[in-house]
């Protein structure tokens, strides 16, 4: 009982904290204070979870994948990694780079529906966990989202603004849709590259009332 206490004044604390990160995101972009915790809304308000994760000893880590690399669906990802094990790396200029241990950090990940609604300002990340031979990684991991029936698109101030990406293409250079449409096809397309479920999303668009 005590366990499940603390665990759910943790994820109170860093739902707060995701928001204020979101606001940090809205004051660096031009965007109102809100927008994209707004943006994250629905009917209901953005979701948010806590995943506690383990990654234990492998003898043979050149076989086995701790967690195949991927990038997060939803909007922004708080991460307390184990302080003594190694494991995260992330995508980076076509190399894997190590994302070291560090005691009483966070890490902060950008998701898919941050990168649509900014249009491709901010970008979600490739990122993996590899396997250890010596030592039980743990990770703490927490996830802020929209709502199911959040429907996403680039923000309007950033399409007048465009993005490198978006200046050659003319315009918005990422799709509108709702949250959890995005979710069915990822589910299934977790482990392959983004850029083909943005192209999806595109293809299967219809009119989506905003009403």
């Amino acid at each position: 009982r005590r366990c499940r206490q603390v665990m759910k004044e943790f994820a109170a604390e860093i739902e707060k904290l995701a928001e204020k990160v979101l606001d940090l995101l809205c004051e660096n972009l031009g965007l109102e204070l809100g927008y994209l915790k707004q943006a994250f809304a629905g009917s209901w308000g953005p979701t948010f979870g806590t995943k506690v994760s383990s990654y234990p000893p492998c003898p043979r880590p050149d076989m086995v994948d701790g967690l195949r690399a991927h990038t997060d669906a939803g909007g922004v990802i708080m991460l307390f990694q184990d302080d003594q094990v190694s494991g995260l790396q992330l995508l980076k200029d076509g190399a894997w780079v190590d994302v070291p241990p560090m005691r009483h950090a966070i890490v902060v990940n950008i998701g898919d529906q941050l990168e649509v609604i900014t249009n491709g300002r901010y970008k979600s990340v490739m990122h993996r966990v590899l396997t250890r031979p010596d030592g039980n990684r743990m990770s703490i991991a927490s996830f802020y989202n929209p709502g199911a029936d959040a429907v996403i698109f680039p923000a309007t101030a950033l399409v007048e603004e465009p993005s490198e990406e978006a200046e050659r293409a003319g315009s918005a250079v990422y799709p509108r849709f709702v949250f959890e449409d995005y979710m069915n096809l990822y589910m299934r397309h977790k482990f392959e590259a983004k850029e083909p479920r943005f192209e999806a999303m595109k293809a299967d668009a219809a009119p989506i009332a905003t009403a």
